[in-house]
């Protein structure tokens, strides 16, 4: 299943509607990471709210999402994580580690501004 990227100003946003296979998750990984170039996006939002389930799969390629994206350099953040999605996360020590995360979309998208505006930040700098 292709999972839909909209360009949103300087901002990818992919929202999972259902669960994806492995192979569907490394398309969504890699498609992400050469859109960040294609578009200079600044951050990459990717919206999990529909999962109820994710495997030690799909939080390894979003930890490593997430770090490509950042070699790219741009912030990624991981939006909707279900409050049972979270609970079996800590269970069985799945973790995403640096990958910001946030409530919800919004949320997702004032972090992106928050990170990507602050001084310093090496991905403000870009003269966009």
């Amino acid at each position: 299943m292709e999972v839909p990227i909209l360009k949103q100003g300087p901002y990818l946003i992919a929202s999972i509607q259902s669960a994806l296979s492995d192979n569907d998750m490394v398309r969504l990984r890699d498609a992400l990471v050469e859109q960040v170039g294609r578009f200079r996006s600044r951050g990459v939002i990717v919206d999990v709210t529909a999962l109820d389930v994710m495997d030690s799969f799909a939080t390894r390629t979003l930890r490593d999402l997430g770090r490509m994206i950042r070699l790219r350099g741009a912030d990624t953040v991981i939006v909707g994580i279900q409050p049972e999605v979270a609970y079996t996360m800590v269970q069985l020590g799945l973790t995403l580690e640096d990958i910001a995360t946030a409530l919800d979309l919004e949320e997702g998208l004032a972090l992106l501004e928050r990170k990507t505006t602050a001084p310093g930040n090496e991905t403000s700098s870009r003269g966009r």
